[in-house]
């Protein structure tokens, strides 16, 4: 197996992972991934070195996914997810467990969406693909301080969505603040 493949194998779900949130769409998913690994593979002798090459593959995605929402802003808007491509199995199958646990990831997709675009790559790149914030820096074009502080306000923003949307107890929501949400 080439070096190009065990790159894919290594990196193909986490881009998949930041394309699917940022498209809605599993098939549109499944497109921009192949995309940004054909660019990838295109711009292997262009490639400086000044990032890690998962950090330069996740800024592609990023800039891929922008492109991408760009692209669709002027025309119809975005799909949401099927619950088969949303949902993760619960193998100990508790019916209440699962509705609850299907409508949460419901509502916290509805509200991810409402955030703008560069607050949603901040926070999927940061919680789905696991970047540091240096890495996130590095994919994005930002310095590591102004990635945090949009880290802090996208993550802000998203919990009064969702406490606003009545899915979330502002009792039960995570606040960086200490003693406040936390009972």
């Amino acid at each position: 197996m080439d070096e190009f493949s065990v790159f894919v194998q290594q990196h193909e779900k986490a881009v998949y992972n930041i394309c699917l949130r940022s498209c809605r769409s599993a098939d549109d998913a499944f497109d921009l991934c192949q995309e940004v690994f054909i660019k990838a593979w295109r711009g292997m002798e262009t490639f400086r070195g000044d990032a890690s090459p998962s950090t330069w593959l996740y800024r592609m995605a990023v800039n891929t996914c922008t492109d991408y929402a760009r692209k669709k802003a002027r025309g119809r808007e975005m799909l949401p997810l099927t619950d088969s491509e949303l949902s993760v199995p619960d193998e100990r199958f508790e019916p209440a467990l699962a509705l609850e646990k299907k409508e949460l990831a419901s509502a916290l997709e509805d509200a991810l969406y409402k955030l703008p675009c560069e607050a949603r790559q901040i926070l999927l790149l940061r919680e789905t693909a696991g970047l540091s914030y240096k890495e996130i820096g590095e994919a994005t074009g930002l310095e590591e301080g102004t990635v945090k502080s949009r880290l802090a306000r996208a993550r802000t923003a998203l919990r009064e969505l969702l406490i606003k949307s009545g899915n979330v107890s502002p009792d039960r929501a995570s606040n960086s603040r200490k003693g406040v949400g936390r009972r």
